[in-house]
């Protein structure tokens, strides 16, 4: 029996997992199931040291294989940013909106040729022992300069995929999950749970 602890509060990144993991694993836990779990912070210079910091957290303290994730949106045009601080590039609690509004005003003089970005995802695997296996994943788009959809979670309504003609926010889920970052990434941790990782 496969069960991993996904360490994230966020419900939309713990449904889009649960979707994704579907039939590989026999359970998922999430961090409500053990409320009293040490906080992680977040320090790392690196999607994968953040990823790896928060699963070996979980694995070492509930003794259950852990699975996290760090992702973040990099604008070129931005240096880079949001970067590893896109959950909270307007500050410690910051909403969705918060960041969305924030990357607007910085993004507001931008012309649409420099309106380059990706997504990218981190997906740490630690077991109780130390041992971490990570898992990555991009995707390519396009910022808006309004958002647009009412679906997703994060950056996804400026986020615009040209081959799809939408957003992430107005893709259906299942869509939006073979082509995202994070489907990508938990896409290559499903094929290692599988035992079919290509070599």
């Amino acid at each position: 029996m496969i069960e991993l602890l996904v360490a994230t509060a966020n419900k939309g990144k713990m449904k889009e997992i649960g979707q994704i993991l579907a039939g590989y694993v026999d359970r998922l836990y999430c961090l409500a199931d053990f409320p009293d779990l040490p906080e992680v912070v977040e320090d790392g210079l690196t999607f994968e040291e953040n990823a790896c910091k928060k699963a070996l957290s979980a694995a070492r303290a509930t003794g259950i294989p852990s699975v996290a994730d760090d992702s973040g949106l990099v604008v070129e045009a931005l240096g880079g940013h949001p970067g590893i601080r896109s959950a909270r590039y307007s500050g410690i609690g910051a909403s969705d909106a918060d960041n969305n509004r924030k990357l607007l005003r910085e993004m507001a003089d931008l012309p649409a040729a420099q309106r380059a970005a990706y997504f990218y995802c981190a997906v740490a695997l630690c077991f109780p022992d130390g041992t971490c296996r990570t898992f990555c994943g991009t995707l390519q788009g396009v910022m808006l300069d309004a958002p647009r959809g009412a679906g997703g979670f994060g950056y996804d309504p400026l986020f615009f995929v040209p081959e799809h003609g939408k957003t992430l926010a107005e893709l259906d889920s299942g869509v939006k999950n073979d082509i995202s970052h994070r489907g990508k990434a938990l896409e290559e941790l499903r094929k290692y749970l599988s035992g079919q990782e290509c070599a």
